[in-house]
């Protein structure tokens, strides 16, 4: 489990490609004090297992699902990437629930200053923008943000100039792919909620739930 609060920008070393998959070589420090080989660390929003720990950097194998799902098959040698460890149990829980667990990827359509801020306007497929909803979290390349409006098609972020200085969003430009991970609550709810109307078997018992129940109380 993460936060979305990025603990330093790494930087791609190498990639080594095989058929289907990679693995990454990424040079950083201080997401390194005390990780050790099997710890995940979140890498522009993806949550890899490190393979092997240097002083100065860190591999993880990255399967073809990963791959398929997110933007890292665009890395290049050279890119900068956010990095954060797993949330410790006696932690600051500061941005939000993270699981590393990439929905999807949104593509930056526009990206404009606005006095000390940037707005970001992402473009991501419908079945990934029906979980992003105004003033909810959502974390992109693994930075927790707060969605400050959102249509039919994509999605604006407004970034301050801290998180543009510490993170690698800072160099992203229109037409660059970033990482979507969309509140996992929000899919717990509707698992939930899906089970209860549709009469799937596994529901529990007598729940007293119902789309009858629903429209009587304004849903």
């Amino acid at each position: 489990m993460f936060t979305g609060i990025v603990e330093e920008i790494g930087t791609i070393q190498g990639i080594k490609k095989g058929a289907r998959s990679c693995i990454l070589t990424v040079g950083c420090s201080t997401v390194l004090d005390g990780t050790q080989i099997g710890d995940s660390i979140m890498t522009d929003g993806v949550c890899l297992t490190a393979t092997t720990v240097g002083s100065r950097y860190f591999t993880a194998d990255v399967m073809a699902e990963t791959l398929n799902r997110s933007a890292l098959a665009k890395l290049k040698v050279g890119d900068g990437v956010n990095l954060e460890r797993a949330m410790p149990a006696d932690g600051r829980f500061n941005g939000h629930m993270v699981a590393g667990h990439i929905d999807g990827v949104g593509i930056i359509t526009d990206r404009r200053r606005d006095d000390n801020a940037v707005w970001f306007t992402v473009k991501t497929p419908k079945d990934i923008l029906n979980y992003i909803v105004e003033k909810g979290s959502i974390a992109m390349s693994g930075i927790s943000l707060t969605v400050a409006d959102v249509d039919d098609t994509s999605f604006k972020v407004s970034i301050i100039p801290h998180t543009l200085e510490v993170t690698a969003l800072g160099q992203k430009e229109v037409g660059d792919a970033v990482n979507l991970e969309c509140d996992m609550v929000g899919k717990y709810i509707e698992k939930w909620c899906d089970r209860m109307l549709t009469g799937d078997e596994n529901k529990p018992k007598d729940s007293g739930l119902s789309l009858e129940f629903l429209k009587k109380y304004g849903f």
